[in-house]
């Protein structure tokens, strides 16, 4: 295996085990911390040199964030989203290419979908009142790691 291919995976595998990380922390207390954000974004750039991006197509990396973030501030601010959220979302949106983006956020909106359905039977069958928090980190930190394997280049591994 070739230098480059070798960074590739392990920029992947670094970037698995920050969101796996991500989604058990969000599981457990209900906010993705910003080190864990932080750190997806900041490799990027490292995976854009690694997969050999130009700079129109980091340029077109970087709106395609910048817009998804504004949206799902948006959401942030109907209150329909956690901050941590968010900003997962535009960090992995530096990742993924818009196909595998689009994919990755409809994955992800089934199995936040199905997370919130099964917290609200729980709650529910529990007889507890009050708003649901689902922790959507881990639908976000799931449909991420599902998307990966098709946002990896098509090279000798």
């Amino acid at each position: 295996m070739e230098w480059g291919n070798l960074l590739i995976v392990a920029l992947v595998a670094v970037l698995g085990l920050l969101l796996v990380a991500a989604g058990i922390e969000d599981a457990r207390t209900r906010e993705i911390a910003n080190g864990k954000n932080a750190a997806i974004a900041l490799l990027a750039p490292v995976w854009w040199w690694a997969i050999g991006y130009g700079w129109g197509d980091v340029g077109v990396q970087l709106l395609i964030a910048a817009i998804v973030f504004a949206v799902f501030v948006g959401t942030f601010a109907m209150g329909w989203m956690g901050g941590g959220d968010v900003k997962m979302i535009a960090a992995l949106a530096l990742w993924l290419p818009l196909a595998r983006l689009l994919d990755m956020l409809m994955v992800m909106s089934v199995l936040g979908g199905a997370i919130t359905v099964a917290m609200m039977i729980d709650r529910r069958w529990q007889r507890r009142i009050g708003p649901v928090e689902v922790p959507y980190g881990v639908a976000i930190a799931a449909a991420a790691l599902l998307a990966l394997p098709a946002a990896m280049p098509r090279t000798g591994f």
